[in-house]
């Protein structure tokens, strides 16, 4: 049987470009998506970044219900440690009134407090070798450390947070929201509080992680499904659904695990053209290792006009060598591989590219050769 497909999509500004035609962008490409068969169109939460528009989940997530139908729209993932349990779930239950029965509420757990909780499935030390697993590249590791370490990090912390905040463990976040999903929240001393709207919106909830850490784990033990993230950290993985797996406990949502893998890809006609149109990936990947934050999606003439030095293309190759740029059967046949190794039960494709038109062709080649 075919697993579904669905879409995450960053709202990608371009080179020369403004967020108002990126979001325009998103709206037209989730139509599309809807039209061909997608499952799922999920959007993702950056802030202070130059090329990418998504910032506010739920309030894209609106304009998307507005102009679709019927696919499923949901965050990928609303950063829970910049928000509280309430207003993730009265941002949602709107949506919910508006737009019932057709949204995800995807947890991460970026801007938390790490917990101190160790795990057999998280390894101390990163991959330092490349492996391949019955087909499937699983790339050396890159650590984000440096980075989340830098003033420019400290900056945006300060920008996002409100003054001495701080954020809850993941697991009481999940809880509260749960909590306030099902109403009413009680303080055990006669008090109670309703979230309006929220309380009883038909939400699916989904925890996403990158490794075999906290996200993983909270997912599992609540019975919740979860998305691993193939497409920005590849070497994890297998990891993440192991100790998802691993950790999971029925739940009145699930009664067995429910694992959904993203991954990047990029389809045209034909493997060449797939390449060229896939050449700026290289320079906006760099642009996120290098603490810069993602830049306007370069064209491709710009790219190749500043081709990769030895050393920067060290710094991206991992994610050069895991996106998957092809026809559409050199693209299905990776994200089978993908599917088969991870036992994922859905794939979650991103796609970017300079020219919207070349992008929407991705997406419609994808789910015709996908679907049949």
């Amino acid at each position: 049987m075919t697993v579904p497909l669905s879409v995450l999509d960053l709202s990608p500004l371009i080179a020369g470009g403004t967020a108002g035609d990126a979001l325009r962008r998103t709206l037209d490409l989730a139509r599309r998506a809807e039209q061909f068969g997608y499952h799922r169109y999920w959007v993702a939460e950056h802030h202070l970044t130059p090329g990418v528009a998504s910032s506010q989940p739920a309030v894209l997530l609106g304009q998307i219900a507005a102009v679709t139908d019927h696919i499923r729209l949901g965050s990928g993932a609303l950063q829970t440690g910049f928000l509280t349990p309430l207003a993730a779930v009265e941002q949602f239950g709107l949506l919910d009134a508006l737009h019932p029965g057709r949204f995800d509420l995807g947890l991460g757990r970026s801007a938390q407090r790490r917990t101190t909780v160790a795990s057999a499935a998280e390894p101390d030390e990163p991959q330092t070798e490349a492996r391949v697993v019955d087909g499937l590249l699983i790339p050396k590791s890159f650590s984000f450390a440096p980075i989340l370490r830098s003033a420019r990090s400290a900056l945006f912390a300060r920008l996002l947070k409100q003054p001495n905040a701080e954020p809850a463990d993941l697991d009481d976040v999940v809880a509260d929201i749960e909590i306030l999903l099902a109403g009413p929240y009680t303080d055990g001393l006669g008090n109670e509080a309703r979230a309006v709207p929220g309380e009883g919106a038909d939400l699916q909830l989904w925890v996403l992680g990158s490794s075999g850490g906290e996200s993983a784990r909270v997912a599992g033990a609540r019975g919740l499904p979860f998305a691993a993230n193939y497409h920005v950290a590849p070497a994890r993985v297998l990891e993440a659904v192991e100790a998802y797996r691993a950790a999971f406990r029925p739940s009145k949502a699930l009664a067995q695990p429910k694992v959904m893998v993203s991954a990047d890809v990029l389809v045209a006609e034909d493997d060449e053209t797939a390449r060229r149109l896939a050449t700026p990936y290289g320079l906006w990947v760099h642009s996120i290792r290098t603490g810069e934050g993602a830049i306007p999606y370069p064209s491709v003439a710009d790219a190749q006009a500043r081709p990769l030095t030895a050393e920067q293309h060290e710094l991206v190759a991992d994610r050069l060598d895991t996106q998957f740029a092809g026809t559409p059967e050199t693209v299905a046949e990776r994200l089978e591989t993908l599917r088969r190794v991870t036992g994922a039960d859905e794939l979650l494709v991103t796609t970017m590219t300079y020219d919207h038109a070349d992008r929407v062709r991705s997406f419609e080649l994808l789910a015709k050769h996908w679907y049949g």
